[in-house]
């Protein structure tokens, strides 16, 4: 068998994976594993919240297989300036891109580029000390409000809610660190657009919140009717059952002193993001019919990732991702470029946990 070269682009856990599937079904084979950080393992370094240790902790399966000889690292390598495609289709059998989804999905509402308002993507890199990201952040903000209803809006709401000493058993930056214990926030407000029973949190990130100290969780009845949630339904999981017990349980229990507050609400569509000389000054949202405006000093939109274009490699816009075929990258004709592929968040979009 001939003696292949591949080259992957992205070094985060699908790269990562790529290249070690790829070490262990070919006997000839160099692998090349290329990445425009100084540092590998993408998300799981720079995209994990400092206090989720079990979910970093999957660094060590990745670091085994970069440490086993067979896959070369090159960090500080941008693809299109240090790299073009036509250098690597000259020297590689194929090309495999795995650069994920690292920037925040867009929010097409007015008010969305006033000073304070973020997106949730910015603020994850800030907190885990990604290079390309300022070493301060502005946490003047006493209320906050944060769009959506998956697990990096909660990531989000903890971190700003949760006391700065609490963190300080974790692996947060010195700098985030400082900022965060001088934090001004009082009360964190997340929004869903649909019903509690369609939140797309995981339970262990959802019991999580009631277990950090000094925060009180605050829902509206309005948002539980009696029978708001049928656990007969088609497409309830045993999950979805943990988590609507939760959220039961919290609507049930008394209320506590506690110095922040953190607010779930949902059925509620975002409208126009509200603002006074420029900054943030609340925010809109319509639910079922009627408008509501709640006084915010910022806005954290964490309504999805979003994958960036390549240069010269066939992208769709519409879905954020690398145009391909079952991995297979192809043009706007979907006829297949030879040996190019993509795998992970640019293949599919950022579906699924890590």
């Amino acid at each position: 068998m001939k003696h292949l070269r591949v080259a992957i682009f992205g070094a985060g856990p699908a790269g990562i994976y790529a290249g070690n599937i790829l070490a262990g079904s070919y006997e000839n084979v160099t692998i090349d594993l290329f990445d425009s950080l100084p540092a590998p393992y993408g998300l799981i370094r720079y995209g994990v919240a400092p206090d989720h240790p079990r979910i970093k902790g999957i660094v060590n399966s990745l670091h085994e297989m970069l440490d086993s000889g067979k896959i070369r690292f090159f960090g500080n390598v941008e693809f299109g300036r240090d790299l073009t495609l036509e250098d690597m289709q000259r020297h590689y059998h194929a090309v495999i891109f795995a650069t994920g989804a690292i920037k925040d999905a867009t929010l097409n509402i007015p008010g969305v580029d006033l000073q304070g308002s973020f997106g949730a993507a910015d603020f994850v890199s800030w907190y885990d000390g990604h290079p390309d990201v300022p070493r301060t952040w502005p946490l003047t903000a006493e209320n906050v409000a944060i769009l959506g209803n998956g697990n990096v809006a909660l990531d989000v709401a903890r971190v700003l809610t949760k006391q700065a000493n609490d963190m300080l058993t974790t692996d947060i930056p010195v700098n985030v660190y400082e900022e965060l214990k001088d934090s001004r926030v009082t009360d964190v407000h997340v929004f869903g657009r649909r019903g509690p029973a369609d939140i797309k949190f995981t339970p262990i990130e959802l019991r999580e919140l009631g277990e950090v100290a000094d925060v009180e969780i605050v829902l509206s009845p309005e948002d539980f009717p009696e029978g708001w949630f049928n656990e007969d339904a088609e497409g309830v999981t045993n999950q979805h059952r943990v988590m609507a017990r939760v959220l039961q349980s919290w609507l049930e229990r008394e209320s506590k002193p506690a110095k922040r507050r953190l607010h779930l609400h949902f059925w509620h569509q975002p409208k126009e993001i509200l603002g006074e000389g420029g900054k943030v000054s609340g925010i809109r949202f319509e639910r079922k019919g009627e408008n509501r405006d709640y006084p915010v000093e910022a806005v954290y939109r964490a309504i999805g990732y979003w994958g960036s274009e390549l240069p010269n490699v066939p992208y769709d816009d519409s879905k954020g991702v690398i145009r391909n075929i079952d991995g297979r990258v192809v043009d706007e004709k979907e006829n297949q470029i030879s040996g190019l592929y993509a795998t992970g968040w640019i293949k599919r979009g950022p579906v699924g946990l890590i």
